[in-house]
């Protein structure tokens, strides 16, 4: 299995991020053929109360990295990627292999 892990940093306008991210972007990414995990994790801060490093993080799945690789050159895969400009905020992106 091969995940794609994007870290987006804590915008300017949560609530903004936050309606756009879940009411046009993920549904995009489910939406991406050959995808076959979405999650989502919200950051909270830590066990000291210091605000996390993150905001959200998203783990995206495909069987392999050519799965992943024909997914994302799809119309569906290319309209997800294209939509992160309208996120204002510029993702950490990760791919690697999930045991």
């Amino acid at each position: 299995m091969i995940t794609l892990t994007v870290l987006y940093a804590t915008p300017d306008d949560v609530e903004k991020f936050d309606e756009h991210y879940f009411g046009t972007h993920i549904p995009l990414a489910r939406a991406v053929p050959g995808l076959e995990d979405t999650k989502v994790t919200r950051f909270f801060p830590g066990p000291d109360g210091s605000a996390p490093g993150f905001h959200l993080m998203a783990q995206l799945s495909f069987a392999d990295s050519e799965a992943m690789g024909t997914a994302m050159s799809t119309e569906e895969g290319r309209a997800l990627a294209a939509d992160v400009a309208n996120l204002g905020v510029t993702p950490t992106m990760l791919v690697g292999s999930t045991e």
